[in-house]
């Protein structure tokens, strides 16, 4: 399974990384603008508000903001056992806790500049027949929204009984229409191949794994597919060490018509009442 590793600054990154994303539903990106000093920060500052007990105190009452502890955490479409991880939402206008730095929304901003950008280079390497079905240009479905989601996110060490079929993170398919990820603080993370086999996706510290979600995948018709990914639980002493993520989801507005009439919106809650275990 060949995910690209391309070069931000490359004259033909776009075309590199387009094509990544069609053939594999993967790209991953080096020598971009993110300042990783902050993702180090994050990963620090979190790790231990995760570890205090006042986190509790921003525990989820909506299922959409604030803290979701593990025993409310996601349960992957087709499991019936919940992932192991805790996660904190973060958007500019949700509540955001006191305990820790501005430096998530600043690392947010920044995110949400390369994350446009990509989507970009996306839709410039469109075949035009599938740019003309679409309900209006992918970076046009961004205008006015308010649902990219920063996800900081804690895989805690596992304990020493694990659940029957509980992993860190069960095979999913994202959401959203493109993924910005920057590489963990541990190994886990793979996708699944068309041919049904598991890969390790190559992440090295400082760069980004980027991968097409569903919306993506309604809008295209499939031309960038929404890749299966998981993260997988580790084995000896790496059991007893937490893993830092941080996912930006990068959502169109609510209004924006996908395909055959279904909103984002729509798309939208329904799969988080499917993540929920409501249907």
């Amino acid at each position: 399974m060949d995910v690209a590793v391309v070069d931000y600054t490359s004259p033909t990154a776009p075309e590199e990384f387009a094509t990544s994303l069609r053939e594999t539903g993967f790209g991953v990106i080096t020598n971009h603008p993110l300042d990783w000093s902050l993702v180090e920060q994050i990963y620090t500052e979190w790790s231990a508000l995760f570890d205090d007990p006042a986190v509790a105190d921003y525990t989820t009452t909506d299922s959409l903001t604030g803290y979701f502890p593990p025993d409310v955490s996601e349960t992957a479409k087709g499991f019936e056992v919940r992932d192991l991880k805790e996660f904190f939402h973060v958007y500019p206008w949700s509540i955001y806790p006191t305990q820790v730095t501005d430096v998530a929304m600043r690392y947010r901003d920044q995110a949400m500049d390369v994350a446009l950008t990509l989507l970009d280079w996306v839709e410039d390497q469109l075949p035009p027949e599938i740019a003309g079905r679409l309900s209006m240009p992918l970076s046009q479905m961004m205008d006015n929204s308010t649902r990219t989601l920063l996800r900081v996110l804690r895989y805690p060490p596992l304990p020493p009984e694990v659940p029957e079929g509980a992993v860190r993170a069960a095979a999913h398919e994202d959401i959203n229409l493109l993924t910005v990820l920057p590489a963990s603080d541990q190994p886990g993370l793979e996708l699944l191949g068309a041919n049904g086999d598991w890969y390790p996706v190559p992440l090295d510290p400082g760069s980004l794994a980027i991968n097409g979600g569903e919306m993506l995948d309604l809008a295209t018709e499939g031309y960038y597919p929404a890749t299966k990914h998981r993260v997988v639980n580790p084995i000896g002493e790496a059991a007893q060490v937490s893993r830092m993520s941080l996912p930006l989801f990068l959502h169109p507005a609510d209004d924006v018509v996908l395909a055959e009439d279904r909103t984002a919106y729509e798309f939208l809650m329904q799969r988080i009442a499917e993540l929920r275990g409501d249907s």
